[in-house]
């Protein structure tokens, strides 16, 4: 991503961040979860911080949601040992 592109990107607070996952991508995410992401672990999408608000880009929510999501299965015997 280049400098230009990254000083326009819609960056979303935490609230809206969750909800955006949620409506766009349908995985399971809530405030509390990215609250928690981004103090115990670094499995949660990236995010910059403005004054002591986390503001989320667009993009990170994406790449991050889609990793949430696993392949194509046809079974549920298949889905353990895509794993």
């Amino acid at each position: 991503m280049n400098a230009i592109t990254e000083q326009t990107e819609r960056h979303l607070r935490r609230s809206e961040a969750a909800k955006y996952v949620v409506e766009k991508h349908n995985v399971p995410c809530s405030p509390k979860t990215l609250a928690k992401l981004a103090c115990v672990s670094s499995d949660g999408p990236p995010f910059r911080m403005a004054g002591r608000f986390p503001l989320y880009p667009v993009s990170g929510l994406d790449a991050w949601a889609r990793a949430k999501i696993g392949p194509l299965i046809r079974s549920t015997s298949e889905a353990q040992s895509a794993a």
